[in-house]
């Protein structure tokens, strides 16, 4: 049985992601997921609220890091530039996370629930970078813009670096910022 809280995690989540692409999102309990991952059903809970939680773990950690980085930005900094350094500060996260998230994506593609539930996070982490603008005097309309246009910057730079680990991942998202000044 894992001795830290950290370890459970990631054994439910490797579990979660084994059964549930053998034999199905819908298929799959957590029951089954604790007993992969040798833990109870009780610790499972202890760590996730449902299923679907199992696959988003590190949302905490890339709101605070996104969300930091805005709050810690030099005063003029433009509102995009806040963003997309927001998006920058959280490149080793998403370098760190990427073998899961291959897998994961794949998942979500193929399961309404999780593709729901991505939808959600993506909301609100959105919702969590325009309130880090507006609390630096950015008018919300404004923050929104800048999310919405940051998120597509990034979203470009990750398919590309998804398609091509040999790729930079910061580079990426530099010359996605670039190619979003010249339109």
């Amino acid at each position: 049985m894992p001795r830290s809280g950290e370890e459970a995690r990631r054994r439910l989540r490797e579990a979660a992601l084994e059964l549930y692409r053998r034999q199905g999102y819908d298929a799959t309990t957590t029951a089954q997921i604790a007993a992969r991952a040798g833990v109870t059903e009780r610790t499972y809970f202890r760590h996730f609220a449902d299923k679907r939680e199992v696959l988003f773990e590190g949302e905490t950690e890339l709101r605070d890091t996104m969300t930091g980085a805005i709050a810690g930005a030099p005063a003029e900094t433009t509102p995009l530039d806040l963003v997309m350094g927001a998006y920058l500060a959280a490149v080793p996260l998403f370098v760190a996370g990427r073998p899961v998230a291959l897998r994961r994506a794949e998942l979500i593609d193929a399961t309404p629930a999780l593709r729901e539930r991505a939808h959600a996070k993506t909301a609100a982490l959105a919702d969590a970078i325009v309130g880090a603008l507006t609390a630096r005097g950015i008018p919300e309309p404004t923050g929104r813009l800048a999310a919405q246009v940051g998120a597509a910057a990034f979203q470009r730079a990750g398919a590309q670096w998804y398609a091509d680990p040999s790729l930079d991942l910061t580079a990426l998202v530099r010359e996605a910022v670039d190619e979003v000044r010249q339109l």
